[in-house]
């Protein structure tokens, strides 16, 4: 929320606790001087608050007699929506906290705790927000994550394969477009999107999770080791920051072994890879798979030919794009 913004909504609430306020006394609360007070005033009136000017020594402004704004209610989602977005907000100052605190202090107490059981027990891997989930099922799993309850889930796989099962849920985490829950089942290592999730159940006893652990950390590796067609590896002489700055945490995992970089990647299609590694501006090696250097090898000489202005063939498998336009 913007300042002045903030500072107009302040300045609605100070008018609802009763009684005329000076203009200096609402200068000083709100930290401006009587001017910008007075051109606030005129906002709340543009949008038909009635504020009311009282002359005389100890006149001031006040809200018309008899005039109370209506009460906020929210269903569970729309509540659960506007406490996210304001948790995700990087505001700068106290404006996100004070807001939240506040719609905290006006919910009926048990939706309290369950919302709040979803502010304690996310994580983001970088400050996006995130389409929010079904509360339905949003709501048991953060419950279950704070009190280390069992769940059982109804999941659909990204090929269509639908299950049941019971799985130990250790942290919620929010990574681009998605929301994730780490956990356990079976005695492994999972990672589940809860867009897949259709129904949550909580099971009997509890559990111990894992201590000493980051789970956005966690989200992150587990993304890049998942396994896929291809399983790229290369030898990069640059810094750690060059390599992240084209190829990202959940996508793959570097490990500097200090006269060089050691970067894993598991991809579907390799078509995309040449380019990036042109980016990188740094001497590497494609240690595996083999049809990598031969991708990497056309993208070389298809960039030769640009520069000397020779009409390079089509890239493998964009041929038909080239002849349809598409």
């Amino acid at each position: 929320m913007a300042r002045p913004t903030a500072r107009v909504l302040s300045l609605l609430e100070l008018l609802q606790s009763g009684g005329v306020r000076t203009v200096g006394e609402l200068a000083g609360r709100l930290g401006v001087d009587e001017r910008t007070v007075r051109r606030y005033v005129q906002h709340l009136v543009d949008l038909d608050v009635p504020v009311e000017s009282v002359r005389g020594r100890y006149g001031g402004y006040r809200l018309a007699r008899g005039h109370r704004l209506p009460p906020l209610m929210f269903s569970e989602d729309e509540a659960l929506a506007v406490l996210l977005s304001l948790a995700t907000a990087r505001t700068g100052d106290t404006a996100q906290e004070t807001a939240r605190a506040k719609l905290r202090r006006v919910l009926p107490a048990p939706l309290a705790r369950r919302l709040a059981a979803v502010l304690d027990s996310v994580s983001w891997t970088a400050p996006v927000a995130a389409p929010t989930p079904d509360s339905e099922i949003l709501l048991p799993l953060a419950a279950a994550v704070r009190d280390h309850l069992p769940v059982r889930l109804a999941y659909t796989t990204a090929d269509g394969r639908r299950s049941e099962r019971t799985l130990h849920p250790h942290a919620l985490v929010v990574h681009n477009d998605h929301w994730y829950v780490t956990g356990a089942a079976d005695g492994e290592d999972r990672v589940l999107r809860l867009d897949r999730i259709a129904s949550v159940r909580t099971g009997p006893g509890t559990f111990t999770p894992p201590e000493h652990r980051d789970p956005a950390e966690h989200l992150l590796h587990r993304l890049a080791t998942v396994p896929y067609r291809h399983h790229v590896r290369l030898r990069v002489h640059a810094t750690p920051a060059q390599v992240r700055r084209r190829l990202p945490p959940g996508l793959a995992l570097v490990h500097d072994r200090g006269d060089h970089l050691d970067v894993e990647l598991r991809v579907e299609s390799l078509d995309w890879l040449p380019a990036v590694l042109a980016s990188l501006d740094a001497p590497f090696t494609v240690e595996r798979p083999a049809e990598l250097r031969d991708l990497v090898a056309a993208f070389a000489d298809r960039l030769r030919a640009y520069a000397t202005g020779d009409t390079p063939a089509a890239p493998p498998g964009d041929a038909e794009s080239h002849r349809t336009g598409r």
